[in-house]
């Protein structure tokens, strides 16, 4: 595990987010900028570049590409991958699933818990570092844990926690 920090901090991974990074610097590397790379030739062979959007175009998605592989590679330099064989499936932490009861609204959801690089509500993945999860960590199942929000004091039963088989 690397000991690096980025901005002050491990960057934790699960081993899935860890694949969707490296796929994606792969595909950055290997496929994007050739493609970019075809599209400023191209737009090269049209002639005068100072007034040339397809150009300028490729110009910034270029840009953008690397900006991202330099990102990537950051992050994969400072990664602690979750060893989902240590997971500890009796207290909420990240990469064990949870089942939370809203207390006032009655309102259950379940989520996966993971490192803030991978958070996505819309994957159903919740941040370590959010609100929710920051207060959940380390809890077990059958407890009621208080969270801190803009909204005031929310209630949340933590009905289940486990650790995703079919993942291992």
């Amino acid at each position: 595990m690397a000991e690096e920090v980025v901005n002050g901090k491990k960057v934790i991974l699960t081993a899935d987010g860890l694949k969707k990074l490296e796929d994606e610097l792969s595909d950055l590397k290997n496929v994007r900028r050739a493609e970019i790379a075809q599209e400023l030739k191209e737009a090269r062979a049209q002639g005068d570049l100072s007034e040339n959007a397809e150009y300028d175009a490729a110009k910034d998605a270029q840009r953008i590409i690397e900006e991202r592989i330099v990102e990537i590679e950051s992050l994969l330099k400072n990664v602690e991958v979750v060893d989902s064989s240590e997971i500890d499936s009796e207290r909420v932490s990240i990469g064990c699933r949870v089942k939370l009861r809203d207390m006032e609204y009655k309102e259950d959801m379940e989520f996966l818990m993971v490192g803030s690089t991978e958070a996505s509500s819309l994957q159903g993945k919740m941040s370590n570092e959010s609100p929710v999860g920051k207060a959940i960590l380390g809890h077990k199942k059958g407890e009621t844990v208080k969270v801190e929000t803009k909204a005031g004091k929310i209630k949340y039963k933590i009905l289940d926690v486990y650790v995703d088989k079919k993942k291992k």
